[in-house]
């Protein structure tokens, strides 16, 4: 992998995130992202130990004086680093990197993983690959959808509109519906019944979906909980976009 160190000279940060960082799910949704990115020759690198959380979490749970010093020791590390690109799997991090920074001085070019990967399919640098043939489905995420408005890079990722078996759940696109995890309630404990991923999980299966894709960790660890607890969520699989892409482009070569 390379680093900001050993790299100085990169076109793009590829900030990984406190999810795809430390939880082991989440950590392959990373390193297919990495993957991608080295087949379709993207310069790029991370910052190893230097990236710490940007402070999302602490300011949606109320604690801005947490947000504000991981702020601006971040503004200060990408500055130190000269970075001006930046993409992130994370939809928590792309919001806040791109959204919240300008306010302590970092302006960059931000963007999510999703909108850079379906810019490399555009320009021929990567190919869609070939779907398994079994329906699938897309949850986007509220941060990258709702918040941002970005619904199109995700669906072209996965070549829904190629795909006759692709499935748009009731509640899609800028009006979708949140896998619970929002708000800092990812780490809120919630009663089984009240679970905001059982709901959703209940409207993938009843699309008849065997993948659930989606383009968040946060999302990713909540709908595969949520399919775990509901009937019928046995036989279907939980994916980031980057791995559906991945695993496409393997099955066909």
């Amino acid at each position: 992998m390379p680093t900001a160190e050993s790299n100085p000279g990169f076109e793009y940060l590829l900030w990984v995130g406190c999810a795809a960082s430390f939880d082991p799910r989440a950590q392959k949704v990373a390193r297919a992202t990495v993957q991608l990115l080295k087949e379709a020759g993207v310069n790029f690198a991370v910052l190893g130990k230097e990236e710490t959380c940007t402070g999302d979490p602490a300011r949606r749970i109320g604690d801005e004086f947490l947000f504000q010093q991981r702020a601006r020791t971040n503004v200060e590390t990408l500055s130190r680093r000269n970075v001006t690109k930046i993409v992130t799997p994370c939809p928590h991090c792309y919001n806040t990197l791109k959204n919240e920074y300008p306010q302590f001085g970092g302006q960059y070019e931000v963007q999510h993983h999703s909108t850079l990967l379906a810019e490399l399919i555009e320009t021929g640098r990567l190919s869609n690959g070939s779907s398994n043939g079994e329906p699938i489905t897309l949850h986007d995420p509220c941060y990258l959808a709702r918040v941002n408005g970005e619904i199109d890079a995700t669906r072209a990722v996965i070549g829904a509109s190629n795909d006759a078996r692709y499935r748009e759940m009731p509640r899609c696109g800028k009006k979708t519906f949140c896998c619970g995890a929002g708000g800092g309630r990812m780490w809120f404990e919630e009663a089984p019944s009240q679970r905001v991923s059982v709901l959703r999980s209940q409207e993938a299966i009843a699309t008849g979906a065997r993948t659930l894709a989606t383009a968040c960790p946060f999302c990713l660890n909540m709908m595969t909980d949520g399919m775990a607890g509901t009937q019928g969520g046995e036989n279907v699989k939980v994916l980031d976009i980057a791995e559906v892409l991945l695993s496409r482009r393997t099955s066909s070569t």
